[in-house]
Order: structure tokens, then C-alpha cells, then sequence
């Protein structure tokens, strides 16, 4: 594949809504932890975290469904504990930034009293 890690990740947090319609149905939830090299990396959670059926639910359903939305060469890694499908060292995630609101008690209550 000829895409950025970036590329693919916001590819995949785009159409990852969709696809978790099926794993939302089942008690479960995805969440994208990231990508390295055209592999998608995901976490299945809720009841589907654990299950017997997860790699069934990664493969058949998951990477399935991505790689006829995104690309059909796409990989779908799910980090479950096992050495196998494990995070790689370093990989692409978005950049989560928080931000801090200071808030002026004496404004709310302004607010509050214009209200009322």
C-alpha cells in the first residue's frame, strides 16, 4: 500500500462507526489504537473483549468490511494480550490535545444572575 500510517488512520476512525455497528450489536466496541505500515491496530472491547469469537470478529467482520471501504491489502491487528497481536514500540496515533479552560467564577455567576 501506498499510504501514510496517517492516511490510514484517519481512513479507518472515519468508517470505524460504521463498522462497529455490528460489534456495538453484540455488546462490544472498537476502539483504534493505531497504525504502523499499512496494519490497523484495535482493541476490541466490552462483552467482545475476551470472547472466543474475537479474532472471528477482527477478521470476518472488522477487516472485512474496512477493506472494502479503505483498501483490500488492509490488516487488521487485534491487541489482545497474546504476543502475537501485540502494540508495536512505536506506531501512528493521533495527537489527542487537551484543552485547559480556566474558569472565572465571578463570569458565571454574572451569567447566572442575568438569568434570573
Amino acid at each position: 500500500m501506498h499510504f501514510s500510517d496517517e492516511d490510514i488512520y484517519e481512513a479507518v476512525k472515519h468508517h470505524l462507526p460504521t463498522v462497529n455497528e455490528y460489534v456495538n450489536s453484540h455488546g462490544g466496541s472498537i476502539d483504534l489504537l493505531g497504525t504502523k505500515d499499512g496494519l490497523v491496530y484495535i482493541e476490541l472491547t466490552g462483552a467482545c473483549h475476551g470472547c472466543s469469537m474475537s479474532l472471528m470478529t477482527t477478521k470476518m467482520v472488522v477487516q472485512k468490511k474496512l477493506r472494502e471501504l479503505i483498501h483490500p491489502e488492509l490488516t487488521v491487528v487485534n491487541v489482545d494480550g497474546t504476543e502475537a497481536n501485540k502494540l508495536p514500540d512505536s506506531y501512528y496515533v493521533e495527537e489527542h490535545t487537551e484543552v485547559e479552560e480556566e474558569i472565572d467564577e465571578k463570569s458565571i455567576w454574572d451569567k447566572v444572575k442575568k438569568i434570573f
